[in-house]
């Protein structure tokens, strides 16, 4: 049966100040691997943004979109480009994972770096959007209480750190959470590219959301 690969952690550097590919790159890389799709997940943190004369949020989200409208353009309908972020609050030192988001869902929450991961999960939770923790047992990172998240990522791709996966899949066993798997994609592949396989074509974030909330994918 048919089955459409897509990357859940992919950065550009465009946006993301610790990737050195640029979005057009990453689409041509990822076609190259035979992917359906691709969720662009650039930084949205306090890094981002330092070094820039942005007057406005309104400046500052449409920079953020910079990286993900390239990596659209650039796929001409040949790859299924979609929107998401890589989430770390101010004075927090975790990442997490976030599907689903729109350019007016940014606009709308000009405090969501400084809005802290429990009263974010909140919001997400009443926006219907899912939020995964990102390598969560790497070292530097504190797990997050399971009960706010939708799940974690079990399977890190990125070489350039041990994100303790065999771990992060017990954990995600022990509390029944959903299981993600990226590449954490910022300037070559790892010794194996992450991704889940989904049974039905997804077209847009509307549809991976319901997919990602129905647990119908698997793991590559």
């Amino acid at each position: 049966m048919r089955e459409y690969l897509f990357e859940m952690h992919a950065h550009t550097s465009e946006v993301s100040p610790c990737a050195q590919v640029p979005a057009c790159e990453v689409v041509e890389r990822y076609i190259g691997e035979g992917y359906d799709g691709l969720v662009i997940t650039d930084h949205m943190s306090p890094t981002v943004f330092a070094g820039h004369s942005f007057d406005t949020w309104e400046e500052k989200v449409s920079y953020f979109l910079t990286g993900y409208r390239k990596a659209r353009d650039a796929a001409r309908g040949r790859i299924t480009v979609l929107f998401g972020m890589e989430i770390a609050f101010q004075n927090e030192t975790n990442d997490y994972l976030v599907y689903g988001i729109t350019e007016k869902f940014l606009l709308s929450n000009p405090d969501i770096i400084p809005m802290g991961f429990k009263r974010f999960s909140q919001l997400a939770a009443r926006e219907g959007l899912p939020v995964f923790q990102a390598h969560p047992f790497r070292i530097g990172m504190k797990v997050a209480n399971w009960r706010l998240l939708d799940g974690i990522e079990v399977y890190n791709g990125n070489s350039s750190h041990n994100s303790n996966n065999d771990i992060a899949r017990l954990w995600a066993q022990k509390h029944r959470l959903r299981m993600l798997s990226g590449s954490d994609f910022h300037r070559f592949f790892g010794a194996s590219p992450g991704g889940v396989y989904f049974p039905k074509k997804i077209n847009g974030n509307r549809e991976l959301v319901a997919a990602l909330k129905e647990n119908d994918y698997r793991l590559k």
